[in-house]
């Protein structure tokens, strides 16, 4: 339940490309990680503790190819939300 009347939030952007991303926080960016995964670990750690004073989190990553972490899916070999394998 909450009590405030004015809730308080954090948002974290993923922006760069391989090599440069960086997580955007308050319209400032942080420091360049080599890997999307690195840079959203870092936002994740700083969301972590904004969650702990009490703000709404949000942070954004974007996909490439419609996927989250950018790796293509063909459909081979993969898996359903139930582990069934599907077939291409």
């Amino acid at each position: 339940m909450q009590t405030q009347g004015s809730t308080r939030s954090a948002h974290y952007r993923l922006r760069g490309s391989e090599g440069q991303w960086r997580v955007e926080s308050a319209g400032e960016a942080g420091m360049a990680y080599a890997s999307k995964e690195a840079a959203f670990e870092a936002a994740v750690a700083a969301a972590s503790n904004a969650i702990r004073d009490g703000y709404d989190v949000t942070i954004t990553v974007p996909g490439a190819g419609g996927t989250m972490l950018g790796v293509e899916d063909t459909g081979h070999g993969a898996e359903d939300a139930t582990g069934t394998a599907r077939r291409g």
